[in-house]
């Protein structure tokens, strides 16, 4: 079994990382093969709308030179890609948006000349969240934006985990964070394995 993780966040020890440590490493006791990619490190521009990959009909097909082919075979190369993200103004952060956008565009061959597939078809999301606000008023748009993310590019979504920081007196991640995110890692192993959709909300 094979995840693909996109980790979003600008912060490489923030809470985000530290939520998804415990997620990863109850993925490598299973057995889960995991790639990582920290996408601020890379060269991710957003998409500038030309159209030229929708004339391409079996490839990305993205005129632009940078990280974007070698990001987008290990998300078509996966079991599960898992978008790790911290909510800025209700949404992804940029780096995160800028690769949704180029990889649901270039991805799905809806606008070219003749209609053509969804290269991402069948693949599976899932994503772990943290938020300033409770989960339901700070995660609930970037949730309902995945949720129509997989939508149109024929993809299963899976679930999220979020978990809310309560600012910095308090420690960010305890017992309870750390369990959720191992039940969330397990619950999606076994989802793939029995080959259901798991689509549990661990929030």
């Amino acid at each position: 079994m094979k995840f693909t993780v996109l980790m979003g966040s600008p912060r490489p020890e923030g809470n985000t990382a530290a939520l998804l440590r415990p997620f990863l490493e109850e993925c490598t006791r299973m057995g889960v093969e995991t790639h990582c990619f920290r996408l601020n490190e890379l060269s991710l521009s957003p998409c500038r709308g030309c159209m030229a990959c929708q004339e391409v009909p079996d490839r990305l097909g993205c005129v632009q030179e940078d990280d974007l082919s070698k990001v987008f075979e290990a998300m078509k190369d996966c079991d599960v890609m898992v978008l790790a993200t911290p909510i800025y103004s209700w949404y992804c952060t940029p780096a995160m948006k800028a690769l949704m956008d180029r990889a649901i565009y270039a991805g799905n061959k809806y606008y070219g000349r003749e209609k053509g597939a969804s290269l991402l078809e069948g693949r599976r999301v899932a994503t772990v969240v943290t938020c300033g606000y409770r989960p339901q008023e700070g995660a609930d748009l970037w949730e309902q934006g995945l949720k129509r993310w997989c939508t149109h590019g024929k993809m299963e979504y899976m679930g999220m985990l979020c978990r809310r920081d309560l600012g910095r007196k308090v420690p960010f991640l305890d017992e309870e964070k750390e369990q959720a995110a191992r039940d969330f890692a397990q619950a999606i192993c076994l989802a793939v394995k029995t080959e259901e959709l798991c689509a549990q909300e661990f929030i």
